[in-house]
């Protein structure tokens, strides 16, 4: 214990950070049995990692933590923005995307900062390897207690979201061919549960991949894959816009014959834009991963700077030249629900690398869920063979990896349940707009502003305070204001 806690804190500070011995072969081997149980943190700077289940040196580097964000990011959200600045206008579009990644920076800063938290009461220096242990660690029982809720539920709407746009992007490839044979006037419909299924069968082989180190290759594929098909989206809303000579759109956004319709469509729109730029509760798990030197925070503040001025830049082209495109008949998705139908092949095209990119952002997010369950499992049942590697598998070009009862049965269990829920709310814009609004202020804004309040000893009533005060409750009320309204649409187009 006492040359753990001095390579971890070395000279009671943590601006040693250089000097850390964090190699996770040394530290699986010292802890192979310890697994974090949420609510029980006794010795956190001896808990390993949580995607962490097998030997591992640190090997990431920047852009492998770009590649990571980016697959979190930059998901088939962009394609919606569009339409959500066709709600709001010109002026309030762009500036709320802008804002909302403001806002985002801010957050990844002040989380970064807390993957090294010294505590004064103990001595002790936590290495926080995830936002759940970061917060209950920080702020305590409580706060963590709420953090999980909020945690197991951000990571299972991620599913659903996910499982619902990979079905909607299958269903349009058949759609934009049955177009042009047919004529853009053909009724060609498809129902999207047999696609929803064929996702869910590709998860559940994938979900057996053990952790996030073994899906390196995977993030990396799947942020190609977000970059093209953003780059599609972007040149066809060009392409549009030079063919008809001019830019649809208003300073106000849509017209809508009821005043409280348009209330409720801007709401959702925000709620979208809050959803695009979700990645909070993955950073210190990506951040665990690094190498050093440079100091794992310098890095992962370099990073996030990069993926988030990036996904920025993004939606604001992706968005403004859907827009511009279509003005108010702007479709909820640029690539399916049909803005564009020729070229055929290039949509086609740009729907297969949303589906490509969807399979490898549904692990990054589902390896945090599956990894607490089993964690708890082998703490709660240490001799159970349930939960051991029992034989190594290798399947085609995928990596070898072990293969154990528990990973097959509970993992296939969450794939399935994920599916059945986007059966039942197969609504693309409301469930992004209800998933963004119910977890961006917990996750993103409160959270790491209370967290940073107690890392940096910030004053009560100093003018940091205030503002960061400030800054919480005015994203409090945007927040509430998109909940409401992406509830309203759900209920509307379930029920209505």
């Amino acid at each position: 214990m006492e040359r753990l806690k001095q390579k971890l804190h070395p000279s009671n500070t943590q601006r040693n950070t250089p000097q850390f011995d964090l190699s996770y072969s040394k530290w699986r081997n010292q802890k192979l049995l310890r697994c974090a149980k949420v609510g029980d943190y006794e010795d956190e700077e001896e808990q390993p990692p949580l995607l962490q289940t097998s030997n591992h040196n640190l090997t990431g580097t920047v852009w492998t933590a770009v590649a990571h964000i980016i697959t979190a990011v930059i998901g088939s959200g962009v394609l919606s923005l569009a339409w959500s600045m066709a709600q709001v206008g010109w002026i309030a579009g762009p500036l709320s995307v802008l804002i909302f990644g403001f806002f985002t920076l801010v957050s990844a800063y002040f989380i970064c900062d807390i993957h090294l938290y010294f505590n004064p009461k103990t001595g002790n220096t936590t290495m926080n390897q995830s936002y759940l242990q970061a917060v209950h660690t920080i702020l305590g029982y409580k706060h963590g207690v709420a953090c999980g809720c909020l945690l197991y539920f951000s990571i299972f709407k991620t599913g659903v979201v996910y499982t619902i746009t990979s079905a909607t992007s299958m269903r349009a490839i058949l759609q934009s061919n049955c177009y042009h044979k047919q004529g853009h006037d053909a009724a060609c419909e498809f129902e999207d549960r047999h696609y929803m299924l064929m996702f869910g069968m590709v998860q559940i082989l994938a979900s057996q991949i053990p952790n996030i180190f073994h899906t390196k290759w995977l993030s990396i594929i799947a942020a190609i894959m977000s970059f093209t098909y953003s780059f599609i989206g972007m040149g066809l809303g060009l392409a549009q816009v030079i063919a008809k000579g001019k830019i649809e759109g208003s300073i106000y956004g849509i017209s809508t014959t009821k005043p409280t319709q348009k209330v409720w469509l801007v709401a959702q729109a925000i709620g979208d834009i809050a959803f695009a730029f979700n990645f909070a509760l993955i950073l210190l798990e990506i951040q665990s991963t690094l190498k050093s030197p440079p100091s794992q925070k310098v890095t992962m503040k370099r990073a996030s700077a990069i993926a988030i001025v990036t996904s920025t830049f993004f939606y604001l082209f992706c968005g403004g030249f859907g827009y511009a495109a279509f003005g108010d008949s702007t479709p909820g998705n640029l690539l399916t629900g049909f803005g564009f139908y020729e070229p055929y092949w290039l949509v086609d095209f740009g729907n297969a690398c949303i589906v490509l990119h969807l399979v490898g952002g549904y692990q990054v997010y589902c390896q945090t869920m599956f990894v607490i369950v089993e964690r708890w499992y082998a703490e709660k049942y240490p001799d159970s063979e349930f939960g051991k590697d029992t034989r190594s598998v290798k399947v085609s070009l995928l990596p070898e990896f072990k293969l154990n009862p528990l990973r097959l049965c509970f993992r296939t269990a969450y794939v399935v349940l994920t599916m059945a829920v986007g059966m039942l709310f197969p609504y693309f814009n409301e469930v992004l707009a209800f998933a963004g609004s119910i977890i961006f202020w917990p996750v993103t804004i409160y959270f790491p502003v209370q967290m940073h309040f107690v890392q940096k000893k910030v004053v009560p009533w100093s003018g940091k305070w205030i503002l960061l005060g400030v800054y919480t409750i005015f994203c409090l009320l945007v927040t509430i204001f998109s909940l409401v309204g992406s509830i309203e649409g759900l209920i509307a187009k379930r029920f209505g």
